[in-house]
């Protein structure tokens, strides 16, 4: 089965304990096991993993991508300013999709800044873990071309 990577970045570790009204009810594990099983639908293995530590991001991105087929990223607010986050994802080679839980666009102007999206085919934002699932699917549609 190909694996795809899906990586949480700070703070994500709190989900279900964050702000549920910015974030949503669900705990990472639950987003983690919802989004383990559309993939296995659609023929992946899904690697999940999750840092507070803009280093270990990339070095999981650096020691996984060349056994996986793509990535889907909530870089977290290290999507504000992680130009080597951004060089991580295009160093990999793979195709990535960014996703935000809440609609970034529409909160605190620093957060409308992504210096790691353009590093992937999409940036979903606003749609709570329908857009984890959104994310897959762009993910599986392009992997499929």
């Amino acid at each position: 089965m190909s694996a795809i990577l899906l990586i949480h970045g700070p703070n994500l570790n709190l989900l279900g304990a964050r702000d549920k009204a910015v974030y949503g009810e669900k705990t990472l594990a639950d987003i983690e096991s919802l989004i383990g099983s559309e993939a296995r639908k659609l023929g992946y293995d899904l690697k999940a993993f999750q840092s507070n530590h803009e280093g270990a991001i990339i070095d999981y991105i650096q020691k996984e991508s060349s056994n996986s087929v793509g990535i889907i990223i909530n870089p977290g607010a290290l999507t504000h300013y992680s130009y080597a986050i951004y060089d991580a994802l295009l160093d990999s080679k793979l195709p990535s999709v960014e996703v935000h839980l809440s609609d970034v666009d529409s909160r605190e102007s620093w957060r409308k800044i992504s210096v790691t999206a353009p590093a992937s085919v999409a940036k979903i934002s606003g749609k709570g873990e329908a857009g984890y699932i959104e994310s897959l699917q762009l993910l599986h549609k392009t992997l499929s071309k």
